[in-house]
C-alpha cells in the first residue's frame, strides 16, 4: 500500500500543472475578450500560473 505522503506528493505533481494551465487559459480568454493587461482576468490568471508553477517547483525540490 502506498504511503499517504506519496499519494499527496503525486497529487500535487498532477494538479500543479493543471492549475498553471487553467491560469494560462484564463489569461488567453481574458485577452481574447478584449481585456487589458491589468484586467482582473489577467491578474487572476497570472496568480494561478504562479501558484501552479510554484507548487510544482517546491514539490520537485522536496523530492530530491
Amino acid at each position: 500500500m502506498a504511503s499517504s505522503q506519496g499519494i499527496g506528493s503525486s497529487g500535487t505533481r498532477l494538479l500543479s500543472p493543471i492549475i498553471a494551465l487553467l491560469g494560462a487559459a484564463i489569461i488567453v480568454r481574458t485577452l481574447a475578450a478584449g481585456g487589458g493587461v491589468l484586467s482582473a482576468g489577467v491578474l487572476l490568471g497570472a496568480v494561478f500560473v504562479a501558484i501552479g508553477l510554484g507548487r510544482l517547483y517546491l514539490s520537485l525540490r522536496a523530492s530530491r
